[in-house]
């Protein structure tokens, strides 16, 4: 399993129906607990707001997969 560090950006494994989250959602680590057991991780709206806060077990979060990322022009 990948460890990640504040500010990599991962992609949730599992759905947050409660925050709006779908599987695949993206967001970005702000912290790290226990040598990445689990990542404190915030996920953004379109316009720059924060739409959710959550503390995940490793399992939940991965590298974004290829086709998810968008690649600037």
């Amino acid at each position: 399993m990948k460890t990640f560090a504040e500010l990599d950006v991962v992609q949730l494994q599992k759905a947050h129906p409660e925050c709006g989250l779908a599987t695949g959602a993206k967001g970005t680590v702000v912290m790290v607990h226990a040598q990445g057991e689990a990542y404190e991780v915030e996920f953004l709206l379109p316009n720059g707001s924060t739409q959710a806060v959550l503390t995940l077990p490793a399992a939940e979060v991965a590298v974004p997969s290829q086709h998810s990322m968008r690649h600037a022009a």
